[in-house]
């Protein structure tokens, strides 16, 4: 394993100074681009086409679908959730048509802990025996992730894959900062803006979970002020989980690769996810792995032979 974990003294200089995410301000806004995604025909009102003055549902008619008077509604979407029960929560996640991972995302916003913020400002640290899993995974590709997109431990296959993380200093190891920051992480993958996505959609997740939390606060004021593109998707206020798919890659040594991924969330902390990756058997991807396999994290800096 690369790495066992990230320190806490691995945070920007600025990030101490950073204020946190405003809990209100998201819970206002989340609910609002989620009101104004929905037409009226999509939940079975009548639409009055051009004479709508505002994108998505109204107000009133959301309330009128959840169950709720027009001023308890108004007063939510304000951003004052905090006497909310979950009852109205989850009938106003059924009128918007939230996925889980919202519904959670609108939960975390509405009726968040206080002692989430003592948990977001201690160091992840990664268990000796996930340090060993991901020694034993020779031939997969794999690396623990944490909060703000931090990864804190990696197997010499992903050092193969997607560069040796060692090299870059520890608050550098950090998937938002290489996606939007870093032209080779752009080139790497061929849906980047899937990836882009994906990375901002979990950020979100994270900042639901933990408002308080100044490092991540910090991430974002910095990839807002650098990445056009970053604050374009932030905006969205689109969340989701860790999940599964395929990855599709331009490796500087082998070519195109084609390649499942899988999450998996740590027993014990939820914060981290176990991220694989692994090609089909038989495949030409499946010979380009086995090829990075031989170079280990030396692929990367090996040029492509002429």
């Amino acid at each position: 394993m690369e790495d066992q974990s990230l320190p806490a003294a691995a945070a920007p200089a600025s990030a101490s100074a950073s204020p946190s995410l405003d809990r209100r301000a998201e819970l206002s806004e989340f609910l609002r681009t989620r009101r104004a995604r929905l037409r009226p025909s999509d939940v079975g009102l009548p639409d009055f086409g051009r004479h709508r003055r505002v994108p998505g549902l109204r107000r009133e008619e959301l309330a009128q679908l959840a169950g709720v008077s027009v001023a308890y509604y108004t007063r939510l979407e304000q951003g004052n959730g905090r006497n909310v029960s979950a009852e109205v929560l989850d009938s106003i996640a059924r009128a918007l048509r939230l996925t889980d991972a919202e519904h959670a995302h609108l939960t975390h916003l509405a009726k968040g802990k206080q002692h989430k913020r003592k948990a977001s400002a201690r160091p992840q640290q990664v268990r000796a025996s996930l340090g060993q899993l991901l020694e034993s995974m020779e031939n997969v590709p794999a690396y623990i992730v944490g909060r703000r997109s931090e990864i804190l431990a990696w197997n010499r296959m992903a050092a193969a894959l997607f560069g040796d993380w060692a090299e870059l200093p520890v608050a550098e190891r950090n998937w938002a900062r290489l996606t939007f920051l870093r032209p080779d992480y752009r080139e790497l993958f061929a849906e980047w803006e899937q990836k882009a996505i994906d990375i901002v959609c979990q950020l979100r997740m994270d900042a639901g979970c933990y408002p308080d939390d100044t490092r991540l606060s910090a991430l974002v004021g910095e990839l807002s002020v650098k990445s056009e593109e970053f604050r374009r998707l932030w905006a969205t206020h689109d969340v989701k989980e860790k999940s599964y798919g395929v990855k599709r890659m331009h490796h500087p040594l082998v070519g195109e690769l084609s390649l499942n991924y899988e999450s998996f969330r740590m027993p014990g902390d939820q914060d981290q996810a176990l991220v694989t990756y692994h090609a089909e058997p038989g495949s030409a991807s499946a010979e380009a792995l086995r090829l990075l396999a031989s170079w280990g994290a030396d692929a990367t800096r090996v040029a492509p032979a002429p």
